[in-house]
């Protein structure tokens, strides 16, 4: 019982650790071997995730509005009212807590896949940085594990350097959720948040914005080597506007987590798919995995950050000069790409392709 006891301090203290070196003090006839309870951990602690962001925003939603009709209607009271309050927040480089991107559950979330961040070249704390994401996926895995925790190393990796995960910006009107996500650094990805980050938040911030979107999570599949990129030149311009350096980054694995029902261009399903992504502002994929098919498969997932283009500050750029420097991360996305591709499994006849 000490034992039991002892593990769970350990979880309240955020140590986590401590839960698999004290269960395993237990006698083995009344526990899995080691390798074996740590699969079940790393399961659990995708599974967690993966609910987490399909429905902890409505739970939470519509368990404050039930408390309003109970006992507990102040406590219902008090938070709204703190949400008033804190509602701009998110905009102003939110709240970013090192014990919630060092829990050891997302060591175990590393673990599944497993999840590996590969550094290429510096980025100086002097400067800020726009981290071009790509591929999208269905739940940007790779784009989370890396930047929105610790368990792949990036503060030890970029030493200086503060990652925000940029993602929509609905997710920060809905309650508990909103906290959840700023603790891991995460921030809407509008123009108030982004501006803030980069004018405002001195240096050494690297705001990482996932450019194909929801668009692109309708094209991914295994083996799928595709980006949404031609038209997307926003993040170029901001880039310019901030004298904020573009990164490419590639996560090779990404599109392997899950399978996916890509519906042709033209049918009825596929225009259900498109017209929910504006309303919605992400895209209801029809996907399936392990486990009923929530839990994705377990491929490796391999971030790359590239190397930096150094951009000039320019206050109103031309549509040529925003199309000089899109050409040019474009360029560098496309040599990363082929740098690497064959080490993780790809042929060397595989080529991304730009949509």
């Amino acid at each position: 019982m000490k034992t039991i006891l002892a593990a769970y301090s350990g979880v309240l203290r955020g140590t986590g650790s401590s839960i698999l070196s004290a269960l395993q003090d237990l006698p083995a006839a009344l526990w899995p071997c080691r390798s074996r309870m740590e699969k079940h951990l790393q399961v659990i602690s995708v599974l967690q995730w993966v609910i987490s962001f399909l429905a902890m925003g409505i739970a939470c939603t519509v368990l404050l509005v039930y408390m309003f009709c109970t006992d507990c209607w102040l406590i219902a009271a008090l938070y709204t009212a703190w949400l008033i309050f804190d509602w701009n927040t998110p905009k102003q480089g939110g709240r970013r807590s090192s014990w919630v991107r060092n829990w050891t559950v997302w060591t175990y979330f590393r673990d599944y896949f497993p999840i590996r961040l590969i550094k290429t070249h510096d980025l100086l704390p002097n400067r800020n940085y726009i981290l071009g994401y790509h591929p999208h996926g269905i739940f940007c895995f790779g784009a989370f594990c890396n930047f929105g925790t610790e368990a792949t190393g990036f503060s030890k990796k970029f030493p200086g350097i503060k990652p925000f995960l940029a993602t929509l910006a609905g997710n920060f009107r809905l309650p508990v959720v909103r906290d959840y996500l700023m603790s891991g650094g995460i921030c809407p990805v509008n123009r108030n948040s982004i501006d803030y980050l980069l004018s405002c938040n001195g240096t050494g911030n690297a705001v990482v914005i996932v450019v194909g979107g929801a668009a692109e999570s309708l094209h991914c599949a295994p083996g799928m080597n595709s980006v949404t990129l031609k038209n997307r030149k926003g993040f170029v311009r901001l880039a310019l506007q901030k004298g904020s350096d573009l990164v490419p980054v590639y996560s090779f694995g990404e599109n392997d987590a899950y399978r996916q029902v890509i519906f042709e261009e033209g049918t009825c399903w596929r225009a259900l798919q498109k017209r929910l992504q504006k309303i919605l502002g992400f895209a209801p994929c029809l996907f399936y995995g392990h486990f009923w098919g929530i839990v994705p498969f377990s491929n490796p997932i391999t971030t790359i950050v590239g190397e930096p283009i150094t951009v000039p500050k320019i206050e109103n750029p031309t549509e040529a000069m925003v199309d000089l420097y899109h050409g040019m991360y474009l360029r560098s996305l496309q040599n990363l790409f082929n740098k690497y591709k064959t080490r993780f499994g790809l042929k060397e006849s595989d080529v991304l392709h730009v949509q």
